[in-house]
């Protein structure tokens, strides 16, 4: 190879190395290129649909990610609820198809102790697609296809939330959550002796009429 070809090729991988160094330093990823990191090492996964495919995913994302999930862990992570909704985006001229849009919401909790709220919040996914009378099975194939890319989406989403979720931030989360559970106790307490305090009126006797 000529000397200025070698050098042209050494350009560009030293190029493609810093690169790679630059994003690798912003926290970038390519999605399937190495696993997720956690500083999270243990996590108790619950959800309603224990057997659903957000579940199953995500179980095994946590687990190739060097995180035990077990029933008793320190921290729990609760789906609380999947919402989905559809609206037609549009029709073509001849009305026989239409461009539908779904958005998928997945509601969350981070839970500690004796069932103490640290987090409460949900990751969000659109997609569209065009429905074709003319199609049916196609279509419904390809509605079924979307469906499953967004359910990994979701998972990706959260599982990128749970990366932000080193043991500090979420002492500090247990710490305010313990504050506002005491806060709300005492102010409970304060009410109870304060109704107790307050004299009980006697009922009134009425006179029993004689005949």
């Amino acid at each position: 190879m000529p000397a200025k070809g070698i050098e042209e090729m050494l350009k560009r991988n030293l190029l493609l190395v810093g690169l790679t160094l630059l994003l690798s330093a912003c926290g970038f990823q390519l999605r399937g290129t190495g696993e997720t990191q956690f500083a999270l090492k243990e996590l108790d996964l619950q959800a309603r649909d224990a057997y659903g495919e957000v579940a199953k995913q995500l179980t095994a994302l946590l687990e190739r990610s060097d995180v035990k999930v077990y029933q008793g862990a320190p921290y729990k992570l609760i789906i609380a609820r999947e919402e989905e909704k559809q609206r037609t985006a549009s029709y073509t001229s001849s009305a026989r198809s239409a461009e539908y849009e779904i958005s998928r919401t997945l509601h969350y909790q981070i839970r500690a102790g004796k069932d103490l709220v640290l987090l409460e919040d949900s990751v969000e996914v659109q997609q569209t697609y065009v429905h074709d009378q003319n199609n049916l099975i196609g279509s419904s194939q390809e509605g079924q296809q979307l469906r499953a890319e967004m359910t990994r989406e979701l998972v990706q989403q959260l599982a990128l939330r749970l990366q932000l979720l080193s043991p500090d931030r979420l002492a500090q989360l247990q710490e305010a959550a313990e504050a506002r559970a005491r806060a709300e106790a005492e102010a409970a307490e304060a009410e109870r002796r304060a109704r107790a305090a307050v004299p009980q009126q006697s009922p009134i006797e009425l006179p029993i009429p004689t005949k």
